[in-house]
């Protein structure tokens, strides 16, 4: 079955196109619904189920919110700011900062322990071996 594509309209290519692509959808989901079929039969005969083929790892996966995070800095000018240490750095934070004398540290909440972050790897530098050389 040829069509000549040329010869059609821009209407009649997109009703072609629209049909054909129609089809293609009926003709993925009845491939589906057959593959399932085989597969149901497949795990019947085994007396098998799906999961019993294919477990899950760890379990149910988590749905929902984790828990709260404590705060763990406060503003000093407005004590009801308060910061987890997570996510982006509120305004306060950033402004208290670049203050003159005023560290992360100092923006601490008592009881709260930020985590100290590794310092830069030290590179062992190679001792330069002497070479021998021959003298012949």
């Amino acid at each position: 079955m040829a069509i000549d594509l040329k010869a059609l309209s821009p209407k009649e290519l997109q009703s072609l196109i629209a049909n054909a692509e129609a089809q293609m959808h009926a003709a993925k989901t009845n491939q589906v619904q057959e593959l399932r079929k085989k597969i149901d039969t497949l795990l019947s005969n085994a007396n098998l189920t799906l999961a019993d083929v294919y477990p899950t790892r760890g379990g149910k996966a988590k749905t929902g919110k984790r828990g709260a995070v404590a705060p763990k800095y406060r503003n000093p000018e407005d004590p009801s700011q308060t910061w987890t240490g997570r996510g982006k750095r509120p305004l306060w934070f950033a402004a208290a900062v670049k203050k003159r004398g005023v560290t992360a540290e100092s923006l601490l909440i008592e009881g709260a322990v930020a985590k100290a972050k590794p310092g830069p790897k030290k590179r062992i530098a190679k001792k330069a071996g002497r070479r021998k050389v021959k003298r012949g």
